[in-house]
């Protein structure tokens, strides 16, 4: 658990983890809250129910779902050259594959990282099914998070 503690920390230091709080997520809530809140829900789903996850695949997996680093909400550049509408209704489904290849790039996460990532977004994915311990716990955290988020959070 100590390691899962101390990477943690440093997610949630880094600069470019730190970009997710210019993004908005769902109603009010940023995109690095949002990964926070699916972070701490996770932790107390595997502590709680007894799941015995590995802490810090969990953590790195759930600090990092939503990495993708851009607001699909929004027409500005870089994102108006794949069209707005086309972001929209396709972000769903694209971007945790965008989340997957920026924690490969600035973190070189491990197989078990990139599964928790890619599949977060399941039954959506539908090719993308959860598999291990930590990627059930995360993808059920995240739907849950948003949820709330969604409905009792908004502006």
């Amino acid at each position: 658990m100590e390691n899962a503690e101390r990477t943690l920390q440093m997610l949630q230091q880094d600069e470019n983890v730190r970009q997710m709080e210019n993004f908005v997520q769902h109603g009010k809530i940023s995109t690095y809250e949002h990964c926070k809140r699916v972070t701490d829900l996770s932790r107390r789903l595997n502590r709680h129910l007894h799941l015995n996850a590995d802490e810090e695949t969990l953590v790195t997996g759930a600090m990092l779902h939503d990495f993708y680093l851009y607001d699909w909400h929004s027409d500005e550049k870089p994102r108006r050259e794949k069209g707005l509408k086309r972001l929209q209704k396709l972000h769903g489904f694209e971007h945790p594959k965008k989340a997957s290849e920026n924690a490969r790039k600035y973190f070189n996460v491990n197989k078990d990282v990139q599964h928790v990532i890619d599949s977060h977004m399941w039954p959506l994915t539908l090719t993308k099914m959860p598999r291990t311990r930590e990627a059930w716990i995360v993808c059920l955290a995240d739907k849950w998070a948003s949820l709330q988020e969604t409905l009792f959070m908004r502006r």
